[in-house]
């Protein structure tokens, strides 16, 4: 017989996370504010592009030169909760929590390595 409740949680959990991420740099107290459709791996890729010295932001890039990996941590802050609908569009979501977190780091300046209020990374 099927296990229903057993296929569902196998389902959820090939869906991969989709949230805000914040990416610190402890030292400093500034973050790099994120959000992505799917959140697995994103700190591997986000140090990849900055150890190779290819991140699209530049200021990440000169601190994270200056003060090395062990400067910086990441974290999940905030996941979406997923649904049961394979179909469901989560863009609006995201786009919502989005907007709750960069209030959170207003004004955005002073504190965040991002220069304007489009987070979004694939």
């Amino acid at each position: 017989m099927i296990d229903k409740k057993k296929l569902k949680q196998e389902f959820m959990n090939m869906i991969p996370p989709k949230g805000v991420f914040v990416f610190r740099n402890e030292k400093t107290g500034r973050v790099f504010l994120g959000s992505s459709l799917n959140l697995k791996n994103k700190d591997v890729r986000i140090k990849l592009m900055l150890t190779t010295g290819n991140h699209f932001n530049n200021a990440l890039q000169v601190d994270w030169n200056n003060y090395g990996e062990e400067a910086f941590t990441y974290e999940e802050a905030e996941t979406l909760a997923l649904k049961d609908d394979p179909n469901y569009d989560y863009n609006e979501d995201l786009e919502i929590l989005e907007m709750l977190w960069i209030d959170k780091f207003r004004p955005l300046a002073e504190k965040c390595y991002n220069q304007n209020e489009k987070i979004r990374l694939v």
